[in-house]
């Protein structure tokens, strides 16, 4: 079960509240739709409001945030196809970047990803959400900086921001958290064995699940809502 305090000490910056959103969001505790009230928020994290609108402004370009005029931020809401165009293109970039990384990767690129997927593992079977997070991204970051490509790490990084609220489904369900782990232990093998089709390939597949575990609700809650609307 995912949990967040009442209140937190104050002394936190606009980014480290954003940081704090950005999980919330991630781990689904904060849902497409969700207003993001800034007195609420303000109370919460006990800070003043301008670092609430600052955090939410960080959110805004991220693109997990919605903010408009005179309504608020809400946690982004992505229709079927605006996932399918994302994740077209987070594809595409991900599988090119897995076609520059040198193989064999280096020796230290390699000692940091098994760190970084020992943590992950550690997290997982102790049921910390949180850190589950906090270090998949870590692993991805580190995966695609051996790209030697800063502009097209960037890019990569910026996408999977955007994918946060979609991205959540496959920490938050085991079955799909645990193969994720498995991905990564064979992302780590392919590295060291220089298979480079295989690693693209795995790549590309790794991000399929949680698409299709957020597509699959988005049809659920709207063949619910078409039922509803029947019966009236």
């Amino acid at each position: 079960m995912i949990t967040r305090a009442s209140n937190v000490a104050a002394g936190l910056t606009a980014a480290q509240i954003a940081a704090a959103l950005e999980e919330e969001i991630a781990l689904g505790y904060l849902r497409p739709r969700e207003r993001l009230v800034e007195e609420e928020l303000a109370e919460r994290f006990n800070v003043k409001r301008h670092f609430i609108r600052q955090a939410l402004a960080e959110l805004d370009a991220m693109g997990v945030v919605v903010r408009q005029p005179n309504r608020g931020a809400t946690v982004k809401d992505f229709s079927a196809a605006e996932v399918e165009d994302l994740w077209a293109v987070r594809t595409l970039v991900e599988g090119f970047a897995a076609k520059l990384i040198r193989l064999p990767a280096p020796a230290e690129v390699i000692a940091e990803l098994k760190a970084i997927h020992a943590k992950h593992i550690a997290a997982a079977e102790r049921g910390d959400l949180r850190n589950v997070f906090r270090e998949n991204v870590k692993f991805h970051k580190t995966l695609f900086s051996a790209c030697g490509n800063p502009v097209l790490e960037e890019l990569i990084e910026g996408l999977a921001f955007k994918a946060h609220a979609v991205r959540g489904y496959a920490i938050i369900d085991p079955a799909l958290l645990a193969a994720a782990r498995k991905e990564h232990s064979r992302i780590i093998e392919l590295l060291q064995k220089a298979e480079r089709n295989a690693l693209v390939n795995l790549i590309k597949d790794h991000i399929q699940p949680a698409k299709e575990a957020y597509l699959r609700l988005t049809r659920h809650k709207r063949v619910a809502a078409m039922r509803r609307e029947s019966r009236r």
